[in-house]
């Protein structure tokens, strides 16, 4: 059979075309690192490794969020831990006040440091995080959560929720706290605190109660009472069956479906009130009374975080610094001071409790993340390995063939050359 020219220089030129194609080919392997360059090296091994990169993709955004959700709950725990010395800083304060031996003076000058630390306070609950935001006016973080009234009241203006992120696929993070939680609020085992509820003005400053009546406690007597839990207020009244203008009676009256029970049916308790001190017990609590009641004085004995003594940090601070810039020149004046001072002191401790109790939390989640940062690295090399496996080069292999298809192409080259060159006439001698 015989061969035309142009038959065999179309083969040659197809056989040099293939074995470049191939030589080519190993060439890009090796420039890339990867045995699966095109979707056409091998498809089923291209499908499965973009499953294997979108899954990476999304494993990274976790930890991207995960980062973010570090630095605002490190920033939420450092804030935490400044309020908590200035809670306990103004509990301080209030114990030195709290002395007898104190002078007017001496008590403003403490009124002075106590304002720089509630000042202080309000400049923490409105702190930022790096992107301008309150960390903790919840979903509200567009403006200051906690601003003053007109009466210079501290309000809350944030909600009531926690800014959460996704920081996995199945943990959905709250990343702060809001700040009611922080300073309106008292832990769930919180207990009793009486406070004197009714306002006067006496020599042209607001006191609590009219007359000089103290209190001590409350103290819990009995926590399996029936009545333990509820809320108690202790009234006042004139004693009219007594002749000493100086005898009062005492009602206890329980808060039940939204009201105070005043009928003499649902008296929690009654009784004579001399003025000499006295012990009342009800509903597996006690307090103590020390001083001279006037006509419709009232003070309330509930548990802290209940609808009767909402608990709130900045009024705290407000109450111990009015009756601290008020001289205490008369007996219902000092009684004032008394009572709000020992009334502060608890509520300060329950706020200390509160906001150690938000920022273990906060630690918490902390320590969550560095967890879950764990578990995510550990998934990122599992894809990784299995992109590896998938799409990249086995160097050995990709160059013992590189180096083949070179000799290859070259022994092709070669051939191509010697055959093109032949000619009958080189036997024609």
């Amino acid at each position: 059979m015989r061969i035309s020219t142009v038959t065999m220089f179309e083969q040659s030129t197809a056989s040099l075309n293939r074995q470049q194609g191939d030589f080519l080919k190993v060439s890009q392997q090796i420039a890339s690192g990867r045995r699966v360059v095109n979707p056409s090296d091998d498809p089923q091994a291209a499908s499965r490794a973009v499953g294997v990169d979108q899954a990476k993709a999304v494993t990274q955004q976790y930890a991207d969020s995960r980062v973010s959700a570090r630095n605002s709950l490190a920033q939420t725990e450092s804030i935490l831990n400044s309020v908590s010395d200035a809670v306990t800083s103004a509990k301080t304060l209030l114990i030195q006040a709290s002395s007898d031996t104190l002078s007017d003076v001496d008590r403003q000058s403490i009124a002075s440091e106590l304002k720089g630390i509630y000042e202080t306070m309000i400049g923490q609950a409105n702190a930022t995080d790096g992107n301008g935001r309150y960390l903790f006016g919840g979903y509200a973080d567009n403006a200051p959560p906690f601003v003053k009234d007109a009466d210079g009241n501290v309000q809350y203006k944030g909600d009531s929720n926690a800014r959460e992120q996704r920081v996995d696929a199945s943990r959905l993070m709250p990343v702060t706290e809001n700040g009611k939680s922080i300073f309106q609020s008292v832990p769930s085992g919180a207990g009793y605190i009486a406070e004197a509820v009714k306002t006067n003005v006496a020599d042209g400053e607001s006191v609590r109660n009219a007359g000089s009546v103290t209190f001590s406690g409350p103290q819990v007597t009995d926590v399996t009472d029936d009545d333990y839990g509820e809320s108690y207020r202790v009234v006042f009244a004139d004693n009219p069956d007594l002749a000493s203008e100086n005898d009062f009676i005492y009602q206890v009256q329980r808060f039940e479906s939204g009201a105070w029970l005043t009928d003499d049916d649902d008296l929690v308790a009654t009784g004579e009130y001399t003025g000499e001190g006295q012990q009342l017990s009800f509903g597996g609590i006690s307090i103590s009374l020390q001083g001279q009641p006037e006509e419709g004085d009232e003070i309330l004995v509930a548990r802290s975080g209940s609808e009767q003594r909402e608990p709130d940090l900045f009024r705290t601070m407000e109450e111990a610094i009015r009756v601290l810039e008020n001289p205490a020149d008369n007996d219902t004046k000092k009684a004032d001071l008394r009572n709000t001072l020992n009334t502060s002191m608890r509520d300060l401790d329950n706020a200390l409790d509160n906001v150690l109790t938000v920022r273990a939390s906060a630690g918490a989640r902390l320590n969550e993340l560095d967890v879950i940062d764990a578990v995510g690295g550990n998934r990122m090399l599992n894809y990784e390995q299995t992109l590896s496996d998938l799409v990249d080069l086995d160097y050995a292999s990709a160059i013992s063939e590189y180096s083949l298809r070179q000799i290859g192409l070259q022994a092709s080259q070669k051939a191509f050359v010697d055959i093109k060159g032949m000619s009958l006439f080189d036997f024609m001698r």
